[in-house]
């Protein structure tokens, strides 16, 4: 994280001071963790030493993710953003993505599904008696 990514970011950042032992790894280090297992993708026991061990690293991801730290701070970003004039609020749906459900698809919606002629004739018995085997 650059030095003005983290001057922008760290006002947000909950302060408190927790009676006991003090924070052996700072919250840039932790928060530099957070953000290389997301990028990377990988198992948490995957996320270098250098953020600090990943019990902390994890840690600090779940309890603000509890508690609400992470909502907040995206929605701080996106109002600081939005009145810099950095996001446009358009939205574009695409219905090349856009599923219906399975009921959709033209099936009746009342009364009982009839069978189709075709389905019909291709379930009944053939007959294999004297007078199939005289026709065929």
């Amino acid at each position: 994280m650059t030095d003005a990514q983290w001057a922008r970011l760290e006002p947000l950042l909950p302060v408190g001071v927790k009676p006991g032992r003090p924070p052996v790894h700072p919250k840039r280090q932790l928060i530099d963790g957070i953000r290389w297992r997301t990028r990377a993708g990988t198992p948490w026991r995957d996320v270098p030493e250098r953020y600090g061990s990943w019990q902390t690293v994890y840690g600090l991801f779940r309890r603000w993710q509890r508690d609400g730290t992470w909502k907040h701070i995206l929605e701080q970003l996106q109002a600081r953003a939005d009145a810099d004039g950095l996001i446009a609020w358009d939205v574009s749906v695409d219905s090349t993505i856009a599923r219906a459900h399975q009921h959709a698809a033209g099936a009746r919606k009342k009364g009982v599904c009839k069978r189709s002629p075709r389905a019909a004739s291709e379930s009944s018995p053939k007959t294999t008696g004297s007078a199939g085997r005289a026709a065929a």
